[in-house]
Parts: structure tokens; sequence; C-alpha cells
């Protein structure tokens, strides 16, 4: 993975290696200026004394998770992967809040005879979303400013859902032969895999080829709704055959849950249909060059050159790619944590509070989410522990590192690496190349 680089001004230079920053480091000539993701700054250098290649992000939105890649672009569509990224959203839990609030408010408006409601005293402004899906796009976009001060980004490449390249490169296409191009049928296939967990629906089979099943069979009179669409590997599909689902699956269990996955609402598609024109509008005003694409292409672009799956190598091969270097390396995943609450109290399962919060944040010059190094000579957890702290005002903190949980670990032996910034990082490499 590269290293980011900044000028002794901290203007954003190129990445460079591992090896090359290493070097830097050792001969005095950089310092360490971010932990996650890990960038250092030049003490002997300028922009205007080092030379730049163009730089494109490219970005995979997505309801629980974004993907983004940092490629260096080399000709019209040769890109080499500098960076991974995967930022997981806090879409669900922002909305669960909601609910909470909501309903703590319904019981204090019941309880308060003469309490008004103010349902009709709100009004939305234009351009209004629920905050489960503006989060997705405040947070993609501050991700997007903080690699903008880490590198000289030149473009970006973003998946618009709806957008489609095809109709674009030939505009006289229309009716059937609009849906007959090279990308035809990925848009729904890509929907369905993500659906169906990639799994058979019959057997729960992994890792082999899968095939869009039709539940009500096209000589019954089924359709192509997805709706009536489930995944199958070529056994099970070959085995049912056009015999009704309720025939062919004698489990009841099973029955119930294909019924109620086909029933599911379309409600991750609709997110993102509510998001996606803000999201390029929003990217657009950056000033950069932007291109859009589509989810359909992005897997064709992925299924031709033989990548595996997932968030952050999806968003490489976004937009018109001919060819991707580099891409076996670990992904950064950023997982949106938030910053606290305003909550005091901690609730039963009944909903009665058991004890309370201390209202103090910081402990010792320590903070909930701060980035440390401890160092602990002897005991049960003896060794060096880098990661996220959850402060006590007992002086004994809890470290989340890599390996688990590590408890108890005196505030003495602790050493800060970086400030809390509201996200926790971890590094993983996908098991399909590893």
């Amino acid at each position: 993975m590269a290293v980011f680089v900044l000028d002794k001004s901290g203007k954003p230079l190129m990445p460079c290696s591992e090896k090359r920053a290493r070097l830097l480091l050792e001969r005095g000539r950089a310092r360490v200026h971010r932990a996650q993701p890990f960038a250092i700054r030049l003490v002997d250098r300028t922009v205007e004394e080092s030379e730049m290649q163009p730089l494109c992000l490219k970005i995979d939105p997505g309801s629980k998770a974004t993907g983004m890649a940092l490629v260096r672009t080399e000709g019209t569509a040769t890109h080499t992967v500098m960076a991974l990224f995967e930022l997981q959203h806090r879409g669900l839990q922002i909305h669960l809040a909601l609910l909470s609030r909501r309903s703590l408010r319904r019981r204090r408006r019941r309880k308060l005879r003469y309490r008004p409601a103010r349902f009709s005293n709100r009004s939305r402004p234009q351009g209004w979303l629920p905050p489960s899906l503006r989060h997705r796009i405040v947070s993609t976009l501050s991700q997007v400013h903080r690699i903008r001060c880490l590198t000289p980004v030149t473009a970006i490449a973003v998946e618009r859902v709806r957008f489609d390249t095809q109709l674009l490169a030939k505009p006289e296409t229309s009716s059937v032969d609009y849906q007959q191009g090279e990308l035809k049928g990925y848009e729904v296939r890509e929907y369905v895999l993500e659906k169906w967990g990639r799994c058979c629906m019959y057997c729960d089979l992994r890792n082999v080829p899968l095939q869009v099943e039709h539940v009500l069979a096209r000589s019954r009179g089924g359709s192509n709704r997805v709706s009536n669409l489930g995944l199958a590997c070529q056994p099970c599909n070959q085995s049912k055959g056009s015999s009704p689902v309720a025939e062919f699956v004698t489990d009841q269990a099973r029955l119930k849950y294909i019924i109620s996955k086909l029933e599911t609402p379309l409600r991750d598609a609709a997110a993102m249909n509510a998001t996606r024109h803000m999201l390029h509008n929003a990217l657009a005003a950056t000033g950069l060059d932007i291109e859009a694409s589509t989810g359909g292409r992005t897997k064709w672009n992925r299924n031709r050159l033989s990548i595996p799956k997932s968030h952050a190598l999806d968003a490489a091969c976004v937009g018109k790619v001919a060819e991707v270097r580099d891409w076996r390396q670990p992904t950064l995943v950023i997982k949106a944590m938030g910053r606290g609450s305003y909550k005091r109290t901690r609730l039963n399962k009944f909903g009665f509070p058991r004890g309370h919060l201390a209202r103090k944040k910081h402990y010792f010059g320590f903070s909930t989410g701060d980035m440390i190094l401890a160092d602990v000579p002897t005991g049960k957890y003896a060794g060096v522990h880098v990661g996220r702290v959850a402060v006590r005002a007992t002086g004994k903190f809890n470290i989340t590192t890599a390996q688990g949980l590590v408890q108890g670990i005196h505030h003495r032996r602790c050493r800060i690496i970086q400030r809390a910034d509201g996200y926790g990082y971890s590094t993983f490499k996908t098991s399909s190349y590893s």
C-alpha cells in the first residue's frame, strides 16, 4: 500500500512505496504526519521541486459501505492502484437512534395531557434527506476531502446507478435494442447476487457458478421482475425445473425464508437512488473532472479482468478501464464510529436506568477513540498493543486491537499515536488473492 507524502509546508506530493518511506524516515528527511492513513511530511522539499502524475479517485457508493480506490492513470485506460479504502457507514445506527428518540417523544406527549403535537410546525428545505441517508453523503465527502489533502488528485470517477454510458455512446438506440448492448443483464444479475448473499437459495452452496433462477417458471406465467428472481446452483436449478417452489422445497422453514426474501422491499436500492444525484453534484462542486459510470459496467470490467469481489476493488473497476495493475494489496477499512452521545445513563432490558455515565470524556490526557500504543512489560497482556482506546476514570483503559480486546491497561503504559477523529481503522486482505 502506498504511503502518502506531504512537502515541508503540508502540500500533497505523489505517494511513495513503503520501502522509500522507511528510508526517508531513517535518514531524517521526513517526519510521521499521520498514522491512519499513514502519511509522512518531508523536511527538505517543496511542491515546486517535485514532479506530479495524474491521480484519479474512484468511488463505488453503497448503502452500507462505500469502496474507494486511488489509482495512477497511464495512457487512456491503464490504471495502477495506489491505495484501496472501504468506508463503512453507520446509517442503520442513526436510523435506530432516531426511532428511539421518536418513541420517547411520543411517550412524553401521552403523559402530558395538554402538550400539543409539533409535526405540523416543521418544514423541510429543498433537497432534504433523512439523517441516515445524509450521513452517507457527508462521510463520503469527508473522506474525499481527506484524501485530497494527502494526495494531488486530479479527477474523480463515481459509479452512478442509473447513468447509462451505452445510451450516451449511441443516442439513437431505443426500444428493445437498448437492452442488447455489451452490458446486457449485468445490472439485474448484480442486484440479485447482492440480495441473496451470493449463495444458492436452496442449498446455501457458495463459491460455485450461480445461475439466476425464476422462482415461478416462465412456462407457468412467471415474469422477469426481480421479485421473481433468485440464485441457484446448477444441480438445484436442473432438479427444480419448472415445478413450483412449494413442491420442490420440502423444508417449511426454508420455504418461508425464500418467500419472505422474495417480498423484501428494495430498501437499499431506494437508498442509493435517493442519494446518487446529491453525491454526484457534491463531487462535481469540487471542481475536478468527474466521470460517471454504471454498476453494470463495473461488474463487466471486474469479470473481464478476473478481479475478485470487494467494495474497494469494485471502485478500481469503475468507469472506462482497459487494465488494472497492482490491485493485490491490503484494503484500509474506515468505519464510522461517531463521537459518542449525550446519553448519561445505561438502560437494562426493561428500559430502566441501571447506572450513570461520567460527564467527562477526557481522562489523563486521553479520550475514547484515540489510537494509542501501549507497551506492557509484564502480566497477562505483556507486549506491545496498538489500537483504539476506551478510557476509564480509574486510569485502567481498554484497547481494541486487530487481535482482540485488551483490558485493564494502565494509562502510564499508553502513548498517543493519533487523536480520535470519529473513525475506526483496520486492514484486511481479500482471501481470494492472499
